[in-house]
């Protein structure tokens, strides 16, 4: 199994929950959210660190739409923009939920934007997995979901890997590619419960899952097919959160993380505890799905 650690920090963000990582490659940049900092951040890879948009909301997600503009998965439902621009409300999801929120979201190669939510204490099965369509329909597509998290389609679109973190598990679906139906739910990868809990994850050309651990400070990649772990990417932040792969021949990853729950201690022993990371794993990824609608 290979272990790396020479990842570069790009960008020292100190995000409060840093998710969601998207590689836009009409633009070269990469947009990624920081959940309680109500930020979407935007890396230009030529550039850097852009300003930042602000959220009225908590923000659990935001993607690249087909048309220009982003759609955002705030903590009352879907959001949308036509460009770099504050958000407008479209569509509500958890209405007088305060307790409740989006968590994690991504778009399937169909156009259609799937999201989950969560309490915010994470302590109940309250949450559950939607998915949005491009005309603005809303349905609910899995429930009793304690914390709805990484999402990953099969190169054939017809397997959809999920997470909900406190199941310490991938699980897999059957899916319909020309409704989003999905059936047969059976378990793909069950991990064991160290303190860790996986997060965010993305799929490589090969079939594999690149999977964050939050708790563990690493990024692994699981063959579905198999459970097996053939590479471990280490990070000096303990809370890693997503990843997703990007630049010119996406074939680099780029890599999320949290600095909550960390006291003064905790902060200075990991200084770079909420920064964006980038490596080249040795394997190119998927071109991001854009929202149809």
């Amino acid at each position: 199994m290979e272990r790396r650690s020479d990842v570069e920090l790009l960008h020292a963000a100190a995000a409060s929950v840093g998710e969601g990582p998207v590689w836009d490659d009409r633009t070269g940049e990469l947009i990624w959210v920081d959940i309680l900092g109500r930020l979407v951040h935007r890396f230009a890879r030529d550039r850097g660190p852009l300003e930042p948009l602000r959220t009225p909301l908590d923000v659990g997600a935001a993607v690249l739409r087909e048309s220009g503009g982003l759609v955002l998965a705030l903590q009352d439902g879907f959001w949308r923009t036509d460009g770099w621009e504050a958000p407008r409300p479209w569509v509500t999801v958890n209405p007088d939920d305060p307790q409740r929120r989006f968590n994690d979201g991504k778009v399937d190669p169909q156009g259609r934007f799937w999201a989950g939510t969560m309490e915010y204490s994470g302590a109940d099965d309250r949450g559950a997995l939607y998915r949005l369509d491009p005309d603005g329909a809303v349905t609910t597509q899995v429930e009793g979901v304690r914390i709805s998290n990484g999402l990953a389609w099969s190169a054939d679109h017809r397997t959809l890997y999920f997470i909900d973190s406190y199941a310490w598990s991938v699980d897999a679906f059957d899916v319909d590619p020309a409704t989003g139906t999905l059936s047969r739910r059976r378990t793909a990868i069950t991990f064991e419960q160290d303190g860790s809990v996986p997060d965010g994850m993305c799929i490589d050309v090969e079939g594999h899952l690149w999977i964050a651990f939050f708790g563990a400070s690493c990024v692994r990649r699981h063959d579905p097919a198999t459970g097996e772990c053939s590479a471990i990417i280490e990070l000096p932040a303990p809370n890693i959160t997503s990843c997703a792969f990007g630049g010119p021949d996406l074939d680099e990853l780029y890599i999320t993380s949290s600095r909550r729950d960390h006291d003064a201690a905790g902060l200075a022993a990991y200084p770079a505890a909420g920064a964006l990371f980038r490596i080249k794993p040795g394997v190119q990824g998927l071109l991001t799905d854009r929202f149809a609608g």
